[in-house]
């Protein structure tokens, strides 16, 4: 029996060790107040390698304050952060650098410097953890960047006042890929675009999680991007993550706010315009012949 026992806890001790190294982020027991107001208590979340994760949640839920908190901005009162496996809350900034170089960020409207150029920046993150580059790679490797996210070569030399609003999201885009990272992390990139433009910004990002594999991180309050991209979607309210999983796992929940919001008028209206685009995607495939030609 003691050794039926021996097995039994060796396999689960591998099976908690095979689902740890499946996780990019874990996230256990934070809390983030400022001053008298709590924002987060006791808050658990688990981001997938591989995965694009949508979190949501009313104004106020602190969906902001918990990437920054993840990125190390923002320090928590207390709880565990673990990305990659590492440990981040407390750790010194020259301990956090290798992990810091895995991820790339595109905060809220571009956050742009708004006297650079789109090259330079692009250039800003490779200056900063890898100052011995020289000016030539470094110019390569913002115009490959630029170029990757969709924007005209032109528009490396143009200042953020230069540019559109999506323009202006693609170039943080790419100055978030600048380091090659493993994890992406993406606050409203969305917000303020049409239509189009949104639906163009969510298939880039798309393309680039499948191409380049990588973890995306991604707060939005838009229902087409939710429904467009995202494997899974976070749910924050009451101070935690309330629940978890795909939408349809989502909508089985009894949870007031997470019915109002995913299956309110905007988000029948979001499920079937998603519907719509499915079936002309499935339509130009029946239509295609086998060797691709029209």
């Amino acid at each position: 029996m003691a050794e039926q026992d021996d097995i039994a806890a060796e396999e689960a001790r591998v099976e908690s060790m095979m689902a740890q190294s499946d996780i990019a982020i874990s996230v256990r027991g934070i809390r983030n107040s400022f001053g008298e107001q709590v924002v987060h208590d006791g808050l658990d979340l688990d981001v997938r390698k591989g995965e694009i994760l949508g979190v949501v949640g009313g104004s106020g839920t602190g969906k902001s304050v918990l990437m920054r908190a993840i990125i190390g901005l923002q320090t928590p009162d207390e709880g565990e952060i673990h990305v990659f496996g590492e440990s981040m809350v407390g750790r010194l900034d020259d301990e956090a650098l290798a992990i810091r170089k895995r991820w790339g960020v595109l905060f809220q409207g571009g956050a742009l410097f708004s006297t650079l150029t789109v090259a330079e920046n692009v250039e800003v993150p490779i200056r900063e953890y890898y100052p011995n580059i020289g000016a030539e790679l470094r110019d390569e490797i913002a115009a490959y960047k630029i170029r990757m996210t969709g924007l005209p070569a032109e528009a490396g030399p143009k200042y953020p006042s230069e540019l559109s609003g999506g323009m202006k999201k693609r170039a943080g885009l790419a100055r978030a890929l600048a380091l090659d990272p493993d994890l992406l992390f993406l606050d409203e990139p969305t917000a303020g675009l049409d239509p189009i433009g949104a639906a163009a910004f969510d298939e880039q990002t798309r393309q680039l999680q499948q191409t380049l594999g990588l973890t995306v991180f991604l707060i939005t309050h838009d229902l087409d991007t939710l429904y467009s991209i995202c494997d899974r979607v976070a749910v924050l309210a009451d101070h935690k993550v309330i629940a978890v999983g795909t939408i349809e796992e989502l909508l089985a929940t009894d949870h007031p706010w997470i019915q109002e919001y995913f299956n309110g008028p905007r988000g029948r209206a979001a499920t079937a315009a998603v519907a719509r685009h499915h079936d002309r995607e499935q339509d130009r495939a029946a239509q295609t012949p086998p060797d691709g030609r029209q």
